[in-house]
């Protein structure tokens, strides 16, 4: 083992017991005790391999030499490392050095995503389009995507499960959808290639105005259906085999800014919107109940963005209050005729701070298990996920920023585990590997940067530095 890597591994212990101090007299974090031990099982160690003798526990995290004693002795019984066991080794180093530059255009970087299987990275830019990276191979442009209908911006876009088609959202009431894995490279639309249409509207007084715009689009898991939320304040979903709108839900009472669906089955949709509220929808009895099954408040502004853990119970969210959420969907209210009210009214999270006497504040009838501080979301709608599963136990939660930043946070303590400074403009959307230890940070300043561990061992490479860039409307 290198000398400097050696040095890291001590460094990341300490780091690790500071943020456990920190924690303990601060008195952050989740609280929740179901919660917490579903996330300690899929990302703790055996207990065996906590043990430094016989009949006497150690201390977490447990160093990876001693976890390597204890696998080759055995003591899990199993002779190999469990999910969770490799999920603790890996959560603690993160990937959070040397950044590099994938890609920089001269347009905003508004959203993207990795496949799946993390073969794939989408990037979607406010004036050129989509441009789709292919990781196995050096992140080689795969497809470039010209837009059809492009207003304003791309608000979002979406990969089918089996990777073969697109679909990408803008101020407009069309949705449109591309075959990925086609032989074109170069796709214009309708020019040479043939970007679909996916009418979410009826009313042709839609397509004149300018302020229609589908802020959200999902995939279901087996590919057959598309969820979007919209600025008239509703949810829909599409019907891809029958080519048509299955379903229109009059949602909320403000713009419906993030919608995804809960787990595998399809059945259940989260929602969040502009009046503050995350809501909940069983389609299964919508159509007999025709409202929500449940309400979600605690929010004192705006929902930015939600993320599902994928398990139908728990969900993340992004607020304008400058705070991510975790609920727990069982907890959630029963009133959902719920009206809520803002506190501060004329303030405008476009072009305008945060209220210093507003950062402090709880809402009196909080719901969330959990509450997260420490980055900005101001300007733009920013986004926030889950870390993968599959490398950390969803152990942690991580944002983009106004501040131009990535932020990591322990999602047990709350504590600011990381904070990635490379940017020159707001970060919108930030996504981790699904399997390796690799972060691409997407932002205003029109680059994709790529954070690993333990990086190439170069130095960091300093960005293109330009002026910042101001703008009259944010979306």
């Amino acid at each position: 083992m290198s000398r400097w890597l050696r040095n890291y591994f001590e460094d990341r212990d300490s780091i690790n017991e500071h943020v456990e101090a920190s924690c303990t007299n601060a008195q952050l974090g989740c609280s929740d005790e179901e919660f917490t031990k579903l996330t300690r099982m899929q990302s703790a160690p055996h207990e065996r391999l906590t043990r430094v003798l016989p009949g006497r526990k150690g201390k977490l995290p447990v160093s990876p030499v001693k976890m390597l004693v204890g696998r080759e002795c055995n003591y899990n019984g199993r002779g190999r490392f469990s999910l969770s066991d490799s999920c603790h080794i890996l959560s603690r180093y993160l990937p959070v050095h040397n950044p590099s530059v994938i890609d920089k255009m001269k347009s905003c970087v508004y959203v993207s995503q990795f496949s799946a299987d993390g073969s794939l990275f989408i990037a979607g830019f406010q004036e050129t389009g989509i441009r789709i990276y292919n990781v196995d191979l050096g992140w080689k442009i795969h497809k470039d995507i010209r837009a059809r209908s492009l207003r304003w911006t791309i608000t979002d876009t979406s990969l089918s499960p089996d990777r073969r088609f697109l679909v990408y959202s803008s101020i407009s009431p069309v949705v449109h959808i591309v075959d990925v894995g086609s032989s074109t490279k170069e796709s214009y639309a309708n020019v040479t290639e043939i970007h679909e249409e996916l009418q979410f509207s009826s009313s042709g007084e839609d397509y004149e105005d300018n302020n229609f715009g589908i802020f959200s689009v999902k995939f279901s898991t087996d590919g057959r259906e598309i969820v979007a939320a919209s600025s008239d304040d509703s949810i829909y979903v599409y019907d891809l085999e029958g080519r048509r709108l299955s379903l229109r839900i009059p949602a909320h009472q403000s713009d419906v800014n993030a919608v995804c669906f809960a787990d595998e089955s399809g059945h259940i949709i989260y929602s969040g919107s502009d009046d503050s509220l995350c809501k909940v929808w069983d389609r299964r009895c919508f159509v007999a109940k025709g409202q929500a099954a449940g309400v979600l408040v605690g929010h004192l502004e705006g929902v930015t963005f939600i993320d599902t853990r994928g398990d139908g119970r728990y969900l993340i969210s992004n607020g304008k209050d400058q705070a991510i959420k975790l609920w727990d969907i069982r907890k959630m209210s029963s009133n959902v005729n719920y009206t809520p009210k803002r506190r501060y009214g004329e303030w405008d999270y476009r072009w305008m701070e945060y209220p210093e006497q507003a950062r402090n504040l709880r809402h009196p009838d909080d719901l969330s298990l959990a509450t997260y501080k420490g980055h900005s979301v101001l300007r733009t709608l920013i986004r926030c996920y889950f870390s993968p599963a599959y490398s950390t136990g969803q152990k942690y939660i991580y944002t983009g920023s106004t501040d131009s930043s990535v932020y990591i946070y322990d999602v047990l303590s709350g504590a600011q585990v990381a904070k990635l400074d490379f940017h020159d403009d707001p970060v919108r959307d930030c996504n981790w590997h699904p399997f390796y230890p690799m972060i691409v940070s997407s932002a205003w300043d029109g680059m994709l940067a790529r954070w690993e561990f333990p990086g190439d061992g170069s130095e960091n490479a300093d960005p293109i530095r330009r002026t910042r860039r101001r703008r009259r409307f944010f979306y």
